[in-house]
């Protein structure tokens, strides 16, 4: 079994992944969590074509996706965007603003390919941040790869109705 992590760009191959990916990934780690309408509408408002495209050419992000053979198993975004924690106030720092793993390639080795990729890309920053939910199954992989939990600033996670926390590499 092949698994690669690499670079998304806006090809036609690209979006289909990715809208795959986001769409059952979105599903997958909400489903338990909010109502099918609330994440009806947030696939339909951060994962449609027009949004991907356009979040695909910012040149604020970078988009990753790990494949098991030649099937998309899951993505990251990395980008410079979103509310930065307190404790990197004033560092230069890049955000891992999205990760996933279908649950069907839910493996260690999958989910260390894709995590490695992100932090190589983000070598160069003084620090890495991530926002999940608090009921996130990728919390314990993130804490065993240096990232450090900020139990004392809670936020709210994209726009959803769920309580999140910080993790800090």
């Amino acid at each position: 079994m092949k698994i690669i992590t690499k670079f998304t760009v806006a090809t036609e191959q690209g979006i289909d992944a990715l809208l795959m990916l986001t769409k059952k990934l979105a599903l997958e780690k909400f489903d338990s969590l909010l109502k099918k309408e609330e994440i009806d509408k947030y696939i339909t408002e951060h994962f449609n074509t027009k949004t991907l495209i356009n979040e695909i050419n910012s040149m604020s992000n970078q988009w990753l996706v790990v494949y098991v053979g030649d099937a998309p198993a899951g993505y990251a975004r990395i980008s410079t965007k979103g509310e930065r924690p307190d404790l990197i106030d004033g560092k230069r720092a890049i955000r891992i603003a999205d990760f996933g793993v279908l649950q069907q390639y839910m493996q260690a080795e999958v989910m260390h390919s894709l995590l490695d990729k992100c932090v190589g890309v983000c070598s160069a920053y003084e620090a890495i941040w991530i926002n999940e939910h608090v009921k996130s199954v990728y919390i314990e992989l993130f804490q065993q790869n240096g990232f450090v939990l900020q139990e004392k600033e809670m936020t709210a996670l994209d726009n959803l109705p769920l309580p999140s926390i910080y993790l800090i590499r």
